[in-house]
């Protein structure tokens, strides 16, 4: 694809107004210890932040995996990521894994090092002398895996320049709900066989429970692109249009198959995607993007060979320990 409108652009810049797909209800994001991710505006207005920005983000990746077939989007074949095996049998991958190419799965632990962690040490670490060089990382990263220059990657291992090897998000997104308001409802598990005996916190007897939903006057998708930091990796411009490509497929993907975020809260598309900056850019259709990935991942030389690096599991010590039930007195 032909992407001259976004060449001198510092963001590309997306919003997409979201309905649940039934009714008015929307089941919430829960965190730990917090609950429901509300906040006041200094006007008053009630908001709830309905996706962060770290689960967009996967759910972003999430649409680069065939979760049916076991392999990449038909669209993506030839992409270069890692596979983790164990076994005989594929246990992860980068496009998976939430760490990407930092994951210990791929890059093993101190003690036993994986084959892609010397390679990476090799070319990324051992001619490396004073500022990192941003523009070699971006290289040898989109040589192995193109997804984690998207998402970002940070190599934490102390052995890997210290911790000083990073490429931060260069797409990221958020859902927020605005003037929102609780809907309490509630339930309960019934026991058929001794509704009134037995220990609730085992599983037996009636059970009540309470349930807070939401309502919203409006629900908003963002998506910021950062195209000026894109620029600044000095890559060849044929992968800089696959990324950007990749990144507009992702945004299309996840607003048109990927909105059913929780149970209760099934969102589709309200009115299209309106584009904030730059002006006179148009998101692309779906079918206009997935017929330019292929021949762009056909272009480009820098991707390795073959496309995607096997490495073996070889698991630490406890690794999935079982832990061995008591035996009845």
């Amino acid at each position: 694809m032909n992407h001259e409108k976004l060449l001198s652009e510092k963001r590309l810049l997306l919003e997409a107004k979201l309905t649940p797909i039934q009714g008015d209800r929307f089941q919430p994001t829960g965190f730990p210890e917090l609950g429901p991710a509300t906040y006041t505006m200094p006007d008053g207005l009630e908001m709830l932040l309905l996706e962060s920005s770290q689960s967009v983000a996967n759910r972003l990746e999430a649409v680069c995996w065939d979760s049916g077939t076991q392999e990449l989007a038909a669209p993506l074949k030839g992409m270069p990521y890692v596979s983790v095996t164990y076994e005989g049998e594929e246990l992860t991958n980068s496009i998976l894994e939430a760490h990407r190419l930092n994951s210990s799965y791929i890059l093993g632990d101190s003690k036993s090092p994986t084959p892609l962690f010397k390679k990476l040490h090799e070319e990324l670490v051992s001619k490396m002398g004073g500022p990192v060089d941003i523009s070699n990382i971006a290289k040898v990263v989109a040589k192995y895996d193109p997804n984690s220059i998207i998402h970002g990657i940070f190599f934490a291992r102390q052995n890997l320049a210290s911790g000083r090897l990073r490429l931060p998000r260069l797409l990221s997104g958020f859902i927020e709900a605005r003037d929102v308001r609780p809907v309490e409802s509630g339930g309960v598990k019934n026991d058929r066989v001794e509704p009134g005996s037995g220990p609730s916190n085992e599983g037996f007897g009636n059970v009540p429970y309470a349930r807070t939903e939401y309502v919203a006057g409006s629900i908003c998708a963002y998506f910021n692109f950062d195209l000026q930091r894109l620029r600044s990796y000095r890559l060849e411009r044929n992968v800089e249009d696959f990324l950007v490509t990749l990144a507009l497929w992702k945004t299309r993907k996840f607003l048109e198959n990927g909105l059913r975020l929780r149970t209760a809260c099934d969102l589709t598309l309200k009115n299209g995607v309106k584009t904030e900056a730059p002006g006179g850019f148009d998101l692309p259709p779906t079918g206009e993007l997935e017929a330019a990935l292929p021949e762009l991942i056909d272009k480009i030389g820098v991707f390795a060979e073959p496309p995607v690096t096997i490495i073996e599991f070889d698991p630490p010590k406890n690794w999935r320990k079982e832990n061995k039930a008591e035996e009845p007195a």
